[in-house]
């Protein structure tokens, strides 16, 4: 009797992995790594710390400028290319970085090549493309290759703590441009690829589209139909009120973020506690993220992924509460665990949430048109959080508004809806 052939592993997880191995290097542009160096460089370059944090609204900007172009980019060409061309630019920036003489060479290195290859690689790009080759398994291939990020983050203020140490910042800058080339350069030319149907697949491996076939009833995960992929327009996104209700809720808590992600290093250093004491702190904060994503993702396959975010939330607030009412280190590291596990299920979440809501065709221009605007309010952020600190002294008005802004997006997200249009039938997706 002839055995039926093995069938090959789908190749939406050769995605996954690579998204899994280039998130690794996503933490080198971020604030959290920024942070570790930044009493250093402010004491060599001679800034405060308000007019630094500021130069961190500069980037953001300047990937808010480049994020719509890069959606649409994403959704006629795919990942690969613009990935190629963002890693290389990111070499000559991180390697240049280590040439700069002042503040505003410095700045000019950050908004320029930097932010832009950053844009050209990193979460938005991943997420997309991930989104893109799963529908009923999309909340633990999101969050499987989000671990990536959540591994860095939780080994990388501990590892430029001690770089910054044994080789000072500016190596540490030209360090990463090396990394570049072996954690996104090599993964995205080889593996990238935009979506299953240009390799005449379907998403999540099915044997044919979604729509065409009826769900198992003996898999509970694939238990709820899923609706059709329908295309969005620039001008019939914006028209809905879930585009910017998603838009509002988490614009306003990445103001929160960007700005205690930057200064959360100098946080705890100010408590008194050594360098490498608060790297592992902040460790702790991002080891947090591994599980709490991976954990949140499988859950928004089965229960409503409105419920679940608004649940991270409620997380993050109560970690920041214990970290203003702590100065113990056990104190801080249940704190920072609490946080952590929030802002890593929210992150996951948030991807899981846009795709749920506006499919995957037109996926890469819907959030091309919300990436902006998010990264508008988290450009105030950095600058918020150092001129209050400058202005007060301390972290805790910031930090209190920042608890504020949670609680109250904690109760909006429970709002929101999927958007209907106009003329398209279809059932609400699993999760939403």
């Amino acid at each position: 009797m002839q055995q039926s052939a093995r069938p090959r592993l789908f190749y939406g997880w050769y995605i996954v992995a690579s998204g899994f191995v280039i998130q690794l290097a996503c933490p080198f542009y971020l604030s959290s790594t920024l942070g570790v160096l930044l009493k250093s460089i402010t004491a060599d370059l001679g800034v405060s710390r308000g007019v630094f944090s500021l130069m961190r609204s500069f980037e953001l900007v300047a990937y808010a400028i480049v994020s719509p172009w890069v959606g649409s980019l994403l959704d006629r060409y795919g990942a690969r290319g613009l990935m190629v061309i963002g890693a290389t630019i990111s070499i000559a920036g991180f390697i240049l970085l280590g040439y700069a003489r002042t503040f505003w060479e410095f700045t000019a290195l950050r908004v320029g090549p930097v932010s832009i290859g950053h844009a050209l690689v990193c979460y938005f790009v991943i997420n997309v493309t991930v989104s893109r080759w799963f529908v009923r398994m999309r909340g633990r291939a999101v969050a499987i290759a989000h671990v990536g990020q959540g591994l860095s983050k939780t080994t990388i203020s501990v590892v430029v703590a001690y770089l910054l140490t044994a080789i000072g910042w500016r190596r540490v800058w030209m360090l990463f441009g090396g990394l570049v080339v072996f954690l996104i350069l090599i993964p995205a030319a080889v593996f990238m690829r935009r979506s299953p149907e240009d390799m005449g697949l379907h998403p999540d491996g099915a044997p044919g589209p979604y729509g065409a076939q009826p769900a198992s009833s003996s898999d509970p995960s694939r238990s709820a139909p899923v609706s059709a992929d329908v295309t969005w327009t620039r001008r019939e996104a914006v028209r809905t009120s879930t585009f910017w209700l998603i838009t509002l809720i988490f614009s306003t808590v990445d103001l929160g973020i960007a700005g205690f992600n930057l200064h959360v290093f100098s946080f705890i250093s100010d408590m008194g506690y050594s360098d490498p004491q608060a790297g592992i702190v902040v460790m702790v904060m991002a080891g947090t993220q591994l599980g709490s994503g991976l954990l949140l993702g499988f859950i928004s396959e089965r229960m409503s992924v409105r419920k679940s975010t608004s649940l991270s939330f409620v997380i993050q607030a109560v970690g920041l509460v214990a970290a203003m009412q702590t100065r113990e280190l056990n104190g801080l590291y249940l704190a920072f665990f609490l946080y952590g596990f929030g802002l890593g299920g929210a992150q996951v979440l948030q991807e899981v949430m846009w795709a749920n809501y506006f499919g995957r065709i037109s996926l890469g221009t819907v959030r091309g048109l919300s990436v902006p605007i998010l990264l508008l309010f988290a450009a105030a952020g950095a600058p918020f959080f150092g001129y209050l600190y400058d202005y007060t002294g301390s972290y805790n008005l910031s930090l209190k508004l920042f608890i504020a802004v949670q609680v109250v997006c904690s109760g909006l997200t429970l709002l929101i809806r999927r958007p209907v249009k106009p003329g398209t039938p279809g059932t609400e997706p699993r999760g939403v």
